[in-house]
């Protein structure tokens, strides 16, 4: 992935956005060329020379200091992961060329204690390209039971959240407002990209969608993160029905996330995931006993 791209777009589009009265500047009726503010007027704002943020965005400027990185977050008027995410699109740019391959992902054993600890509530684990990296029987009913149980486990078959939100009809229908929850894997997605300029299989993958979505192209063309560490959506279940899901993360030292999906104490939602989970179980069992069968 281009850093010095990704942050000319990046500060291109957020600049767009922008019309001279949102940020109190006189228009005076004038014809503009280009949507938003230009270049001189958003330099003018983040204090500093028009030539200085013109070679930035060009991708001409090497060494912006976090002070100006911050100062043209505040003219652009960007929330906090997005100046995040600014100063990760800026940072790629001072990194050496080259480096160190990202090494496999592995889950420990100790989130898969923690995974297995929860069985009666859907668990995920994802790793920073938004692969699967394990589930409980729970979550992998909930969020991809049409798919095999096992394949988190061997890493060239496991899912990707965001094909499969893009790419994947059963994934798809089970979203009420499925553009919703695709705005908000292509906003992490973004993040991610950000913070690991240098992986060649996230790269790979953005390419992959670009190629198979419009949709996704142009979600992505939008330039706008996500941390998405707590999201609520209705989702419609083959198994269980409409319900009301809250998605929580947590993050691991390594970068991973944990997904975890409760519902309203109480509610016909909650009682849709207490039958999920019970299917699973179910499921499991009747998969052991065939499976003792064969054997003997």
């Amino acid at each position: 992935m281009d850093g010095k791209r990704q942050l000319g777009e990046f500060l291109r589009t957020h600049r767009s956005r922008l019309r001279p009265e949102d940020v109190g500047l006189v228009a005076y009726g004038e014809r503009r060329r280009v949507p938003g503010l230009r270049r001189e007027e958003l330099a003018l704002l983040a204090g500093v020379s028009a030539s200085y943020y013109s070679r930035l965005e060009r991708g001409h400027s090497l060494n912006a200091s976090p002070e100006v990185l911050d100062a043209i977050a505040q003219a652009l008027g960007l929330e906090e992961a997005e100046r995040r995410h600014l100063h990760d699109l800026a940072a790629v740019r001072r990194r050496p060329a080259g480096g160190r391959r990202p090494a496999p992902e592995r889950v420990t054993a100790a989130v898969r204690q923690l995974v297995a600890a929860m069985a009666d509530v859907p668990v995920i684990v994802l790793g920073v390209r938004g692969d699967v990296l394990a589930w409980n029987r729970t979550g992998h009913a909930l969020y991809a039971g049409h798919l095999d149980a096992g394949s988190p486990d061997r890493p060239a078959e496991r899912p990707n959240m965001t094909r499969l939100v893009f790419c994947d009809a059963h994934t798809r229908e089970m979203y009420a407002d499925w553009t919703q929850k695709a705005r908000d894997v292509v906003g992490g997605l973004r993040l991610a990209a950000g913070q690991n300029p240098a992986d060649p299989k996230l790269a790979s993958l953005i390419g992959e969608l670009m190629m198979q979505s419009t949709e996704f192209a142009r979600m992505w063309a939008d330039h706008k993160v996500r941390p998405c560490d707590v999201g609520v959506y209705d989702m419609r279940h083959p198994l269980v029905g409409a319900m009301t899901v809250n998605q929580q993360t947590l993050r691991t030292a390594q970068g991973q996330r944990i997904v975890v999906a409760t519902a309203e104490p109480g509610s016909a939602s909650e009682n849709a995931l207490v039958l999920l989970s019970r299917a699973a179980m179910s499921a499991d069992g009747d998969s052991a006993v065939a499976k003792e069968s064969r054997l003997t």
